[in-house]
């Protein structure tokens, strides 16, 4: 049986790897535009983001842009790859190709 990373495993994760993962390897994407595509709380997504830049699968950019902060999230090269693996693993529990 393969393994399923368990950083990307937990479900909320798991939305924002797939989210991010549908950007291209050099976009972003605003926190709060995040927030309100996954329709997650500020401190939930929070929280997951904070797993997964600590595995350093997500960077977590804060700029000012005018007077007002602002927080760009992107997949890492590593996350990406991550990702890649977990649905790869997961097609062959499910019996796909491996």
């Amino acid at each position: 049986m393969a393994d399923l990373d368990p950083v990307i495993h937990a479900q909320a994760r798991l939305r924002i790897c797939a989210a991010l993962a549908t950007l291209g390897s050099a976009e972003a994407i605003t926190f709060p535009r995040l927030q309100q595509i996954l329709e997650m709380t500020a401190g939930n997504l929070s929280t997951h983001l904070r797993k997964l830049e600590d595995a350093e699968y997500v960077s977590v950019d804060k700029t000012i842009e005018g007077r007002s902060p602002v927080t760009y999230i992107a997949l890492t090269t590593l996350g990406r790859r991550r990702f890649e693996d977990y649905t790869e693993s997961l097609r062959g529990l499910l019996g796909g190709t491996p």
